[in-house]
């Protein structure tokens, strides 16, 4: 830790680490009723369960992207963070909007929209939020003595991510419309500005841990930031099939969809590229495991797994089966969970001056995790397909349908359990390293 400020990052990546817990809990909720067993529906009906455990995701990924700008900015920039106790504020009201959604979500207030159910009132003031942590991050860059690519880039998948939530503001009577611009706000940002934020961090980690020269490695930066907005805009269209919208956003929903892959190719080979050609031994294993580990696991997740089912002869069948779901699980776990975890991993021993990552935990914590996830995405699969075949196929009602794939949840949740004992081995390390230490920024 070079600068005393970077400290606010631990409470972000704090905040991520309580609501990960979170989000798990309301899985196993719906993992559970999906095997029959829904003795919580009158408390926690499956759609307020569905509604919590995806903006737990949401949430908790945007406070690990803070908390790695409150770290990267500073040391990149050179500089201290502009306000200390203004992050400290932003910091609050993130936890106070999450807190307030979703126990909203339990009480029927919400607006309803898939992915955006957060409430009219809150959207203000997470522009709010988000406005304020923007001036930080831009105000100490600019005031800083150096405007690196790695910084640039980070902060403008920043900038973007916020000026993408807006469309999803906008009110329509109309429910093309309406889904038309909401997938503004969804697509755009996982498959297009976060893509940046990854590409962001995964560079800032691959120079801090590989030793490679900064100039080499954000040069791919370049190739990915083209790659993302090539495929990522028009890629937009696989969610336009079946919504209302002309029939031309087939081809392009397609065609740019089968490209999407190679911007996720594009970071993998990067990154294996860069450890190879680094000489750089650095200690940290579990932080490089995590690293290598995002850009190899999006590229199935996100990129193979989401072409497999996107093209309109495909996606004519599987919309909206459990198909959707064996790609979203892998996609948001190798694209973005992974990488705050690596950031994480990697800040910890900095921030509070304890090197712990020798220890066999931290590769405990990253093999149960990544088998169990794989593992229920495999059970999705085979779910998913099943479900096609009967429900999309054979024509059996939906119900009968969804007694028929329970075994597969059996599975599932055996694969989630193993998941969940890697996550709370990681968090339980994440405690033993304690918090922040004056001592560490002196050893630095």
């Amino acid at each position: 830790m070079k600068y005393k400020s970077q400290q606010v990052a631990y409470w972000f990546f704090a905040l991520s680490m309580l609501l990960l817990a979170l989000q798990i809990i309301y899985g196993f909720i719906m993992g559970f009723a999906h095997m029959g067993y829904d003795g919580l529906h009158n408390f926690i009906p499956f759609n307020t369960a569905r509604a919590v455990h995806t903006n737990l995701l949401v949430v908790w990924l945007l406070s690990g992207f803070m908390g790695a700008a409150y770290y990267i900015i500073p040391e990149e920039a050179e500089q201290e963070l502009v306000s200390v106790k203004l992050a400290y504020v932003q910091l609050v009201s993130l936890a106070v909007v999450g807190v307030v959604a979703i126990v909203g979500y339990h009480f029927n207030y919400w607006e309803g929209r898939k992915f955006l159910e957060i409430p009219r009132p809150l959207d203000y003031l997470v522009v709010v939020n988000v406005l304020l942590f923007l001036g930080l991050i831009l105000a100490t860059l600019f005031k800083g003595k150096k405007r690196t690519t790695t910084s640039l880039v980070l902060s403008m998948g920043l900038l973007f991510a916020a000026l993408l939530y807006l469309p999803g503001m906008i009110w329509f009577d109309n429910q093309t419309m309406d889904s038309f611009f909401r997938w503004w706000v969804v697509h755009l940002w996982v498959e297009g500005v976060w893509e940046l934020i990854m590409g962001g961090i995964l560079a800032f980690l691959l120079i801090k841990i590989t030793g490679v020269d900064r100039e080499v490695i954000e040069k791919w930066l370049y190739v990915i930031v083209g790659l993302t907005f090539i495929s990522g805009i028009l890629g937009t269209g696989h969610h336009y099939y079946y919504i209302g919208t002309p029939r031309i956003w087939l081809m392009i929903g397609g065609v740019f969809s089968a490209l999407e892959p190679l911007a996720f190719l594009g970071m993998a080979l990067f990154a294996v590229a860069m450890y190879r050609k680094g000489e750089k031994k650095h200690p940290n294993k579990v932080a490089l495991n995590w690293t290598l580990g995002t850009a190899i696991m999006s590229f199935v997740g996100a990129g193979l797994l989401g072409v497999a089912h996107t093209i309109p002869q495909v996606n004519l069948y599987t919309h909206g089966t459990l198909v959707t779901a064996m790609h979203g699980h892998l996609a948001f776990w190798g694209a973005y969970a992974m990488i705050n975890l690596a950031i994480i991993s990697y800040t910890l021993p900095n921030l509070t001056g304890r090197k712990l990552y020798d220890t066999g935990n931290g590769a405990l914590a990253f093999w149960l995790s990544n088998i169990g996830m794989l593992g229920m995405t495999v059970a999705f699969g085979v779910a998913g397909v099943a479900q096609v075949y009967m429900e999309r196929i054979m024509g059996v009602e939906f119900g009968i349908v969804q007694q028929e794939i329970q075994v597969h949840f059996a599975i599932l949740i055996a694969c989630a359990t193993m998941f969940t004992a890697g996550i709370c081995i990681y968090m339980y390390e994440f405690v033993k390293y304690g918090r922040p230490s004056e001592e560490a920024m002196l050893n630095s």
